[in-house]
C-alpha cells in the first residue's frame, strides 16, 4: 500500500466538536500561460482533543472515514495563533 497523503493548511472553523475545518492552499503553473495560480480546499478534520483553535497551523493526514464529510485527521500543531487567545472584557 501506499502512503498516506498529508497535507498543511490554517484551521478556519472550530464550532463543531471534535471537528476543524481546515483550509490547504497550493500554487500551480498553468500549463498553457505559465501563470501560478492558487488553489484552495477546504477538509473537515477530526481533531479527538479539540486542541486546536481558529488560526492555528496544523498538519493533517488522511485516513479512513469517520464520518459522512471526516477523511482526515490532525497530526500535529505547526503554529499557535496569537489572535485566538486574546479574550474581550465587558464593562
Amino acid at each position: 500500500m501506499g502512503k498516506r497523503k498529508q497535507y498543511t493548511g490554517e484551521v478556519i472553523s472550530d464550532k463543531m466538536q471534535k471537528t476543524r475545518v481546515v483550509k490547504v492552499m497550493r500554487m500551480a503553473k498553468h500549463a498553457k500561460y505559465n501563470k501560478v495560480i492558487k488553489h484552495t480546499n477546504k477538509f473537515k478534520v477530526h481533531d479527538e482533543e479539540n486542541s486546536s483553535k481558529l488560526g492555528d497551523r496544523v498538519r493533517i493526514e488522511e485516513t479512513r472515514p469517520i464520518s459522512k464529510d471526516k477523511r482526515y485527521r490532525l497530526i500535529e500543531i505547526i503554529k499557535k495563533s496569537e489572535t485566538a487567545h486574546i479574550s474581550i472584557k465587558e464593562e
